[in-house]
């Protein structure tokens, strides 16, 4: 990979667990990475993995309309306040129950986290 290629982390946000997965700009393949706890943790990985954007997904409700989630709305403030870098929101209608779907009968929750991060990530790089 070249030294000046974008990397990018795709999130999927809940109260329990936080999705997370990884792409690059050479590539365009989002990959499921990992779950954790917090903002924390997630800024832990901004660093280690020394990401350029980040791609969160948007809560929103089947109509379309924003989901009033004051939770989730702190979590992106905070991200945005001490991150420093590009944070981008993307609609992630549906993506935890297609996660669902790619993750067969015995399916565990973090590894649906990472797999909605997943498509939240890659439906992003399709777009840009």
């Amino acid at each position: 990979m070249s030294d000046n290629a974008k990397k990018y982390l795709g999130i999927d946000w809940g109260t329990k667990r936080i999705g997370l997965a990884l792409a690059d700009e050479e590539t365009s393949l989002a990959l499921p990475y990992k779950t954790v706890a917090n903002i924390s943790e997630v800024l832990f990985e901004i660093k280690e993995e020394d990401i350029d954007v980040v791609v969160v997904g948007s809560p929103k409700k089947m109509s379309g309309e924003e989901a009033n989630n004051k939770e989730w709305e702190f979590f992106v403030k905070q991200l945005k306040e001490k991150s420093g870098i590009e944070v981008e929101l993307l609609d992630e209608r549906l993506s935890s129950l297609a996660a669902d779907a790619l993750s067969g009968e015995d399916r565990d929750k973090a590894g649906r986290d990472e797999i909605a991060a997943t498509l939240i990530l890659q439906d992003y790089l399709d777009k840009n």
